[in-house]
Parts: C-alpha cells; sequence; structure tokens
C-alpha cells in the first residue's frame, strides 16, 4: 500500500486477519485505531459512526463480508453460504442511504455464487476481490482528484460541507481530494469548513484532516453560509455524494440541499465529486430511504442534554440536491456537465460499472 496517500481510514490486516478502522469518534483529540476481527465489529462501527463516508463504508462492508467467509468453520458448502447471506444482511442493515455499502457487498457475495469452486477457493477469491476494491478506490479518488483539480483556481477559497476527505474513504478523499490535488499543483487553496450539525464532521474531522496536511482551514457554523457568500467571501462549493442518481439527483449530508441553494443565489460554483461506485444507475429518486439518527445527536451536546424532554425530533441524516442546482459532477472518468440523463449513461455505457 503507497502511503503517500496520507490517513488511511481502511486497511486490511494480513498478518491477523483483521479489519483496522480510523475511530472517527475520537477525532480530534485522538488518533486511535479499532481491530475488526469478526464483521459483527464491522458492522457495529459503521452503525455508530466509528466508520462513515460512503466509499469507506463499502470497502470496510466488503472486507468484513470476506473476513466473515475466512472465519467460517463450515465443511459444507450449504452451511457456509447461508453463513454468508447472514452476514451480508446483517451488513446490508447497518445504514440505508450510502451506495457503496450495498454496492460493495453484491460484489464481494458475487464470488461466493460459483457452485464449482470449493469452500477454500471461494474464501481466496472474496478476500481478493475485497482487496482489489480498496486499492481501487485509492485509484479512483486520485484520478477524480486530478480531473477536479483544473476547476479550482490559485487564491481561490472554497467552501466544503461534511468531511469527503481520507476519513471517507479508503485514502485521499473526493471533495477534499479535489483540493489536495490543486494543492500539489502550487495552488494557493483556503477552505472553509461548516461545522456540519448535528455530529460536527466539518469541525471534527475534515479540519483535523486538512491541518494534518498543512492545508489552510477555517471552520464556520452551518448557520453562516448564507452571509459568507453574500460577502464574497467564497468562489466555489465542493461536496462529496453518498449517492448518486442516474438523473443527477444526489444524496449527501443533511444541509447539502441549502448550501447548493444558496450558491446558485449568489451564482456560486457547486460541484459534487464522487466516485462512481457511489452512483445508482437503478434506483428511482423515491426509492431511496433517507436514513433518520437518533434523536441524542440532536438533543445531546458533549453527552448533556441541551433540550427539554419530551420534545419531537426530526435528525436525517441526508437530503437531496436536485441536478438544476449542480455545475459539474467530478468522476474519476472525467467531469460530468448537465444534461446529467445523458452524461452519466455515457460514462457507464463506455465502462463496466452497474
Amino acid at each position: 500500500m503507497n502511503l503517500e496517500y496520507g490517513l488511511l481510514t481502511v486497511r486490511w490486516d494480513e498478518n491477523n486477519n483483521s479489519i483496522v478502522l480510523i475511530d472517527q469518534r475520537s477525532l480530534p483529540k485522538r488518533l486511535e485505531y479499532i481491530m475488526c476481527t469478526d464483521y459483527r465489529q464491522v458492522a457495529e462501527c459503521i452503525r455508530n459512526l466509528s466508520v462513515r463516508g460512503a466509499p469507506a463504508i463499502g470497502v470496510a462492508a466488503g472486507l468484513a463480508l470476506a473476513l466473515a467467509a475466512l472465519k467460517s468453520s463450515a465443511n459444507d458448502i450449504n452451511t457456509f453460504i447461508h453463513e454468508l447471506n447472514v452476514a451480508y444482511n446483517t451488513l446490508r442493515a447497518t445504514r440505508p442511504t450510502a451506495i457503496n455499502l450495498f454496492w460493495a457487498l453484491e460484489r464481494v457475495m458475487s464470488k461466493a455464487r460459483d457452485n464449482s469452486k470449493s469452500i477454500e477457493d471461494i474464501k481466496r477469491d472474496m478476500l481478493d476481490e475485497a482487496l482489489r476494491m480498496l486499492n481501487e478506490d485509492i485509484e479512483a479518488n486520485r484520478r477524480l482528484s486530478r480531473n477536479g483539480s483544473v476547476l479550482i483556481y490559485d487564491g481561490d477559497r472554497v467552501l466544503t460541507h461534511c468531511n469527503a476527505g481520507a476519513l471517507a474513504t479508503v485514502a485521499y478523499g473526493t471533495a477534499l481530494g479535489v483540493i489536495r490535488a490543486a494543492v500539489e499543483e502550487g495552488k494557493r487553496i483556503s477552505v472553509i469548513a461548516t461545522e456540519t450539525r448535528p455530529v460536527m464532521q466539518g469541525s471534527r474531522l475534515t479540519a483535523f484532516e486538512l491541518k494534518h496536511d498543512g492545508i489552510e482551514v477555517s471552520i464556520t457554523p452551518d448557520t453562516a453560509v448564507a452571509s459568507l457568500m453574500a460577502r464574497r467571501m467564497v468562489d466555489k462549493v465542493i461536496v462529496g455524494a453518498d449517492r448518486v442518481l442516474k438523473n443527477g439527483y444526489v444524496f449527501n449530508k443533511i444541509g447539502t440541499y441549502q448550501i447548493a441553494l444558496l450558491a446558485r443565489e449568489h451564482k456560486i460554483p457547486f460541484y459534487v465529486a464522487a466516485p462512481l461506485s457511489s452512483f445508482d444507475m437503478k434506483s428511482d429518486l423515491n426509492d431511496v430511504i433517507i436514513e433518520e439518527r437518533p434523536a441524542d445527536e440532536v438533543v445531546k451536546v458533549a453527552g448533556k442534554r441541551v433540550a427539554p424532554r419530551g420534545v419531537r425530533v426530526f435528525n436525517p441524516a441526508f437530503d437531496v440536491t436536485p441536478p438544476h442546482l449542480i455545475t459539474a459532477i467530478i468522476t474519476e472518468k472525467g467531469i460530468l456537465k448537465p444534461p446529467y440523463e445523458s452524461s452519466i449513461a455515457k460514462v457507464f455505457d463506455e465502462g463496466s460499472y452497474t
């Protein structure tokens, strides 16, 4: 593994047959790791946001399914497949919105569906496929980031929402990857990170990453975005995506939609950076489940209750940004422009993604 990519969010420890994850709940105070020796531990890490970000979730889940195969002591193929199905369904049920989770699980599980192979061959093939996805994620992020860097100019002040960096992927990142690539080209870039309430992925994770890499970063409350734009303090907006539909609708962290609306009002380019593994070519808009997170994320701050008991809480994790608000979508295959239905279809017609 080439460590020039900085923080490595997800990795496979071949010496211990285990998955090592950065514990994102501990950041920015401590950089700590979790070693998972069972797929159920990975499922819990996905649920409790120890690992988050669509690409990172996908690779972690794929490795977890391969780990379930390796740990199986089944001697007959029917028992083995049954155990894999249990693990597959457990991991699928962790979070409903990010498409990478389902894409990765299906890709690894497909290696178990060849009845002509032995259990040992299937185990090896599943792990190989999961590791292939891990390496593909890093390379896709690098290509995506180089493609997108042409959109960022020397001296730009770039606003980003949530965390779409190395911590949301295996390494390097998508939206933050574009910023990293621009900085590597010698451009002077400053970043404004929204806090991204209620879990504070911007102030905790994005600010940590950019400080870690020596990139200038400021933090602003989510509610200050309109004011900053009105004062001409933002030149570009770039965000990641948890799912992109075939017609260009983008599911991303709650608050993305309102930032896109504000960017349109203030004539600021609004870019989405997403690998093709985050595209969903099958679902319609109403098919996608928006995850509702626990109420405690809203009514408590640092574990202390700040809202009266008995109040109702709406805490959706994601919202949907319509394509007419998106200036371009940056992928490893190039920069997609409107109309997205045709530009997205062209990319997928040329490749092997499904």
